[in-house]
């Protein structure tokens, strides 16, 4: 009775493993890092994860997912100092396709946790390695995964989506100059709502209401893709409330104020050499441009 009970219990066991691999999509085996897995997406207990994939990781057992699964756990629970740390400390040990994914999980805790400098510095760095070609390990497309869904992402796409987050770095500083040019450079390759919609605030920021208003207008009139998301909506709607507002005022009169400035900048050209706007950035990748816009 005992055999057969044992027998019969085992089938039952594996099934339930069986579903589990596939449900959750975690590969199969009884190492450090199978059972990190079981306990992140199927035991919920991200403490028990964290432990078992730093296991993982002096084990040898796949260093690659392991180290960037427990950052992202660790980030989850408001660890994000340590999971920076963490990165810094074992990325060593991990191949060489894995540095740039390992990039990508660092500038979204950098973010998180405020560290704009560091966040800067780094993206600056992918953006290079796009212009020397060492993006993607040298392909031109790479595999990416949302919601649990794969999809690929061209080189273009994704010069445009580091510069949209560049220029939300320096939104966050507070340079709306270096802000608009990167995000300017960002729609010539890869225009899109969200992005239009932060330029526009840029040049808010700097007082050039016409030229923000242009902005806007491409994204109210749906020319742009993402425009007619519910959020790219929302936002346009508060922005241009914004603008209306700033030029609701009686004394002000566009045409002058261009005028003012215009002169204001022609006195302040004979005191200083003309500066260019251009982030050095820029100069670096410049001569990459055709083929990014391919």
């Amino acid at each position: 009775m005992k055999n057969n009970n044992s027998n019969s219990c085992s089938p039952r066991k594996t099934e339930k493993q069986e579903a589990y691999h596939e449900i959750h999509n975690f590969p199969h085996g009884d190492g450090p890092y199978v059972r990190a897995k079981y306990f992140q997406l199927v035991e919920k207990d991200p403490e028990a994860a964290i432990v078992l994939f730093r296991k993982a990781i002096n084990a040898g057992d796949r260093v690659d997912s392991a180290l960037k699964d427990m950052a992202v756990v660790m980030k989850q629970q408001d660890r994000a100092e340590e999971a920076i740390e963490a990165i810094k400390s074992f990325r060593d040990r991990c191949s060489k396709n894995a540095q740039e994914s390992l990039d990508n999980v660092l500038i979204d805790l950098y973010k998180n946790c405020g560290k704009l400098d560091e966040q800067i510095e780094l993206l600056k760095k992918k953006l290079r390695m796009i212009g020397q070609g060492e993006a993607f390990n040298g392909k031109p497309t790479k595999t990416a995964r949302s919601h649990g869904k794969k999809f690929q992402v061209t080189i273009k796409q994704e010069t445009s989506r580091i510069l949209g987050n560049l220029g939300w770095a320096y939104m966050q500083q507070r340079n709306y100059t270096a802000a608009e040019v990167v995000y300017r450079k960002a729609q010539q390759i890869d225009s899109d709502a969200n992005k239009a919609c932060n330029l526009c605030h840029c040049l808010i920021k700097q007082e050039r209401y016409v030229e923000a208003r242009s902005v806007l207008d491409e994204v109210m009139q749906g020319k742009l893709p993402g425009s007619d998301d519910p959020k790219s909506r929302g936002r346009s709607e508060e922005l241009l409330k914004e603008l209306e507002t700033l030029c609701a005022s009686p004394s002000f009169d566009l045409s002058l104020e261009d005028a003012f400035i215009g002169g204001i900048d022609q006195l302040m050209n004979k005191w200083n050499p003309i500066r260019t706007r251009r982030l050095p950035i820029f100069e670096e990748i410049l001569s990459y441009r055709d083929q990014l816009a391919c």
